[in-house]
């Protein structure tokens, strides 16, 4: 469990970073249309977006707040795996060392 916290704290801090970076030094319409532009772009946001979908789908199950998993939902396709980085680092610490209430939320 503390490995897990570790990776998603890792993982909060490096996206943190990589978006503060992004916005500060980048133009994201401009830098956008040229990933656009480029067929492994496309392939890379078709790849981002499908990773995004399906743990968003993880996200939908375990929670039973519908407005809750949607606030996430859209978190995620705004920011992210920055939003999946923080939803797994807050569940880690929420369930208790539970693997199974930790994949499972209130259906556990």
């Amino acid at each position: 469990m503390k490995i897990a916290k570790l990776l998603a704290l890792v993982g909060v801090l490096a996206m943190t970073g990589a978006l503060i970076y992004g916005f500060s030094t980048g133009d994201f319409f401009i830098d956008g249309g040229e990933i656009l532009a480029n067929p492994w772009g496309i392939v890379s946001m078709v790849d981002l977006y499908v990773g995004f979908t399906l743990f968003s789908m993880w996200i939908a199950f375990r929670e039973k707040n519908i407005a809750v998993a949607g606030i996430w939902i859209v978190l995620m396709m705004v920011l992210g795996f920055f939003t999946g980085a923080l939803y797994v680092l807050i569940q880690l610490f929420t369930c208790n060392g539970d693997m199974k209430r930790f994949f499972m939320g209130d259906r556990a």
